[in-house]
């Protein structure tokens, strides 16, 4: 029987795809781009190319060290770890102050180590960090979420050109715990308009709205964004 009909290396080509779903059913049951197909596809592909890696050190390994051919199984298994990297960074998204995707990106990196895992044999330890990645995708989501947390927004501030409100809204800002993070400033000289836009950190306590209306309430304020 050749290795193509070994009914052991379909089995670890059915169980790569498998764990790949598990995980990719979470990301696409919360709507993300790289979903169940994706995850199968990546964890079925790594697996493959590690059992032929492993196919081509059989066939073509320098065992007796007297052959001109060697072969090092591990250098595909390697390139997979590299390659995912570019189908991982195309799942990361930045949005405004935001970034989403990573942990879609952490997931398919997950996915493809559980094929190679597959593809050389060890099942239970690729069973295992199925497990793990699960628990920690749809059980520690809920510990994350009970957590205090800093959230990040892009302010945006239309106003009457005066000397002082800039000084204003960063005073506005401090006096409510909220920490601007650098900024750009836009000066309309013949129509005496003043833009400002700029990233702030807010706390637990500091709410998006009460930003909103701090600002809004400052003297020369004509319109505020914050997104």
């Amino acid at each position: 029987m050749g290795p193509d009909l070994d009914p052991m290396l379909l089995a670890r080509l059915l169980l790569a795809s498998l764990l790949g779903a598990l995980i990719g059913l979470e990301r696409e049951i919360h709507g993300r781009p790289a979903g169940f197909r994706t995850h199968l596809l990546v964890s079925l592909g790594s697996c493959l190319y590690v059992i032929t890696s492993v196919e081509f050190y059989r066939l073509f390994g320098n065992f007796s060290g007297t052959g001109p051919i060697g072969v090092d199984p591990g250098r595909v298994a390697a390139q997979v770890v590299t390659g995912i990297g570019f189908l991982g960074a195309g799942a990361i998204i930045r949005e405004k102050a935001s970034i989403r995707g990573l942990t879609t990106a952490a997931c398919l990196w997950v996915a493809a180590a559980l094929g190679l895992a597959c593809g050389i044999g060890l099942f239970y330890l690729a069973i295992s960090v199925t497990l793990v990645a699960l628990v920690s995708l749809l059980l520690l989501k809920q510990v994350e979420n009970r957590l205090p947390k800093d959230l990040y927004f892009l302010v945006q501030v239309w106003g009457e050109d005066s000397a002082d409100l800039a000084a204003q809204i960063d005073t506005a800002l401090r006096e409510r715990g909220i920490t601007p993070l650098g900024g750009k400033y836009d000066k309309d000289v013949a129509q005496q308009r003043l833009f400002m836009e700029f990233q702030v950190k807010l706390s637990g306590k500091a709410s998006a709205g009460e930003l909103l209306e701090g600002l809004s309430a400052l003297a020369g304020i004509k319109r505020v964004r914050v997104e």
